[in-house]
């Protein structure tokens, strides 16, 4: 036999001995992983992210426009109520409250004045007037009747005597023009328009000291300062946040759930967070209030969960994003199973089983889940073994060898 010839054979012997080798594998039942049926206690949780806010809070903001003279807290101090924050430049309003109050002090000046009959310049003047003139008519009184009786014994001609006459008549006129002008220092008109003033000098010093009590941020409740975004020398608008004041021993974190995972939520349900900047510290509370409405967050689709948590030590700072477990449901003594074990088959929810070492298809119904298990209500027993993920495709009645 020829060196060649040989060559051949031996490629001949080895292209069949592939071929049976290939077959044998092809035809060798599949090896497959199982996991046993199991009693356990199972713990199902929604695991998600949120973002931790205050509890209580109240948003500081400026009442009128103005620059921030001085910021009087820190933040993270804690303050009580009534305490002041913040302070704007108040020289103008100072100003317009001492213009306010001097325009009072005279307005009440002019009124007391009206009260007691006028001026008294005016007053003095005018009864000057009056004393005079009553002492010039008691003389021509006098004077008048001495030239009727002299006339009488025509010591004296009737021309004299209807010229004293006249005298007196003219100074009677004079001295009830000077109460006339006495009265008329002080009219009803003239009290009417003081008092309006006065009410006008108080209204606008009551606005001047409205403006200066706003020149201060104070603080609503006690609490701890955690904004504090107004700096000395900076300009707050109308409206603009100078400060944040909250009670931080207790948070709400708003909880962003999954639309499908809604259903598993419900108020009560227990709460763990967790915080990056803080490994190892956890902060326990409940589920408060389920979403009104589902919105966008992104690629999500989300309800916004309200949960309180207590924060005693006050660590947690609200505005941080942290990780929440919500426990849904704990199963005490349940059958679980992996849930790579499950699989789906024309809409149905089940697993396949090892039976004399081969799987059989089990439709189950299931309960509770956690992240990695889940718990089978009805359609297997504990001890059953369900095959997990493999290379090849399963059916029902394929024989299965079991990997060990």
């Amino acid at each position: 036999m020829t060196r060649t010839k040989l060559l051949l054979l031996m490629v001949a012997l080895l292209t069949v001995a592939l071929a049976v080798w290939i077959r044998r594998i092809n035809t060798a039942p599949p090896l497959v992983a199982f996991a046993e049926v199991q009693r356990e206690t199972l713990v199902s949780t929604l695991t998600t992210n949120g973002k931790a806010e205050p509890w209580e809070w109240v948003a500081v903001r400026a009442e009128q426009p103005g620059i921030v003279e001085r910021v009087a807290v820190q933040k993270g101090q804690h303050v009580g109520r009534g305490a002041l924050l913040v302070e704007l430049d108040a020289q103008d309003a100072r100003a317009e409250v001492a213009s306010a109050e001097a325009a009072v002090s005279q307005a009440r000046a002019e009124l007391e004045t009206i009260d007691k009959g006028g001026r008294p310049s005016e007053q003095v003047e005018i009864g000057n007037a009056v004393e005079r003139g009553r002492l010039e008519l008691e003389i021509a009184q006098r004077d008048y009747d001495a030239l009727k009786r002299l006339a009488s014994k025509q010591a004296a001609t009737q021309h004299d005597v209807a010229e004293a006459g006249r005298r007196v008549r003219r100074l009677e006129a004079e001295l009830e023009a000077l109460g006339r002008k006495r009265g008329a220092l002080v009219g009803s008109a003239d009290r009417a328009a003081a008092e309006a003033r006065q009410r006008q000098a108080q209204a606008t010093l009551e606005q001047a000291r409205l403006r200066l009590l706003r020149s201060r941020l104070d603080s609503p409740v006690a609490g701890i300062v955690y904004e504090l975004p107004a700096r000395a020398g900076a300009y707050l608008n109308l409206g603009d946040l100078a400060a944040g004041v909250g009670d931080l021993r207790r948070l709400r974190v708003r909880v962003y759930v999954d639309e499908p995972e809604l259903g598993r939520v419900g108020v009560g349900m227990p709460v763990n967070v967790t915080w990056d900047a803080l490994p190892g510290r956890q902060w326990r509370g409940a589920v408060e209030r389920m979403p009104t409405q589902v919105t966008p967050a992104g690629t999500r689709q989300v309800g916004e969960v309200l949960c309180t948590i207590d924060n005693p030590d006050m660590k947690l700072l609200p505005g941080t994003n942290v990780n929440v477990e919500i426990t849904s449901q704990v199963v005490t003594g349940g059958l679980t199973i992996p849930k790579e074990a499950l699989r789906n088959a024309s809409g149905q929810v089940g697993v396949f089983a090892l039976d004399s070492g081969r799987v059989r298809w089990r439709p189950i119904q299931l309960g509770a889940s956690s992240v990695t298990r889940a718990v089978v209500v009805s359609g297997l027993n504990a001890g059953d073994r369900v095959a997990l993920p493999s290379d090849k495709l399963l059916h029902d009645g394929d024989a299965v060898r079991v990997a060990r």
